[in-house]
């Protein structure tokens, strides 16, 4: 079949059935159902993938997450039950990755191995359990958009956000709402912090004429 699109959501689905038959499919939503990890298997079958979007089902952690698409572009797994990321997921074969959602799950930690994502431009964490992110971070130096809203950053040593996530990446969009252990001050004190924020400031004067805005604000800090 010639299937492009497919559009599962909001229905009550626990098996993905035949879908790997369907080789032409680009894009695949299946949010809002019941389904489980192991029921994923088939997606590694579907090898022009570009999108994948499974939030708000019950996937967790296991060795049985099926290993991806190498062609996929944007992935969305949030609103699930994950305490940690699956390696697949950071697999160095994703070379096409640019957008990895994995907010509201259970994240404790994110892996080192997240530095192998290198085309990485948009990671959203947001509503997880994080208190720091890994140094390899900083080695993602495409990201530009950084949403790490209602964790449990802290003022710690080593800081939680590593320096070289300000200072080797692309980041222009960093938000840190919600995570009330940090501030402003805080956050000012940070090594590197203040490259990112000149990075920023040269963006906003570039965007004045082009319609585009960026949020000035400490990162959603007080």
């Amino acid at each position: 079949t010639s299937l492009r699109t497919l559009d599962l959501s909001k229905n009550k689905i626990r098996h993905l059935g035949k879908i790997s038959q369907l080789h032409e499919l680009k894009s695949l939503n299946c949010d809002s159902n019941n389904l489980t990890t192991k029921s994923l298997s088939s997606i590694s079958k579907l090898p022009k993938l570009t999108t994948i979007s499974i939030g708000k089902n019950k996937l967790t952690e296991s060795d049985s997450f099926p290993s991806l698409p190498p062609k996929v572009k944007t992935l969305k797994l949030y609103g699930n039950s994950f305490s940690s990321i699956p390696k697949q997921i950071c697999d160095r074969k994703l070379t096409s990755l640019e957008k990895l959602d994995l907010s509201c799950n259970n994240l404790a930690c994110v892996p080192s191995e997240i530095c192998n994502l290198a085309s990485l431009t948009e990671l959203n964490l947001d509503k997880n359990a994080l208190v720091s992110l890994p140094i390899e971070m900083g080695r993602l130096t495409k990201l530009k958009a950084l949403s790490l809203k209602n964790n449990y950053l802290t003022k710690s040593n080593p800081q939680p956000i590593p320096a070289g996530v300000f200072t080797e990446t692309l980041l222009i969009d960093l938000n840190l709402h919600g995570n009330d252990r940090l501030t402003s001050t805080d956050l000012n004190e940070f090594d590197g912090f203040d490259v990112f924020l000149e990075r920023r400031k040269k963006k906003k004067d570039k965007s004045l004429h082009g319609g585009a805005m960026v949020d000035m604000s400490v990162c959603g800090l007080k």
